[in-house]
């Protein structure tokens, strides 16, 4: 677990099992019935094709780093976690999430590199997704 914050996400029906796989340390993604895309974030409709259906599947859980940056002063709950890096990952299935990179010194990060997938419990139900360094 890292040391940044870990509030309770907000939960609805179509993001559910999404949120309730996090605490069993899965990464679910939801691919169109239709045409295949997969989908990020969670939803019923495909932003690709439009189509009404997707289903659920485990993610690998690996990415690499498409874009980041480092926070150098943090805001309200956020503070004392300074410095930390918020970054976009390109996961392996295709779609790209922001997170954080955790579990390592934010200036060794670099674009392309590879990231896998840890949960932080927010003690709340659910668990945060982020990534850290292969």
């Amino acid at each position: 677990m890292s040391t940044l914050p870990a509030k309770q996400p907000p939960v609805n029906l179509e993001t559910k099992p999404f949120w309730d796989a996090t605490t069993e340390g899965k990464f679910l993604l939801k691919r169109c019935v239709a045409c295949g895309f997969v989908i990020w974030y969670p939803r019923g409709l495909c932003p690709d094709c439009g189509a009404d259906g997707a289903e659920w599947f485990e993610a690998s859980g690996r990415g690499t780093v498409y874009t980041y940056t480092v926070i150098r002063r943090g805001q309200g709950r956020w503070r004392d976690a300074a410095p930390y890096a918020l970054a976009y990952v390109e996961l392996e299935e295709g779609p790209r999430v922001m997170t954080n990179i955790v579990d390592c010194d934010p200036d060794a990060l670099s674009i392309g590199q590879t990231v896998e997938v840890t949960f932080d419990d927010t003690g709340e139900g659910a668990a945060l997704y982020r990534f850290r360094p292969c």
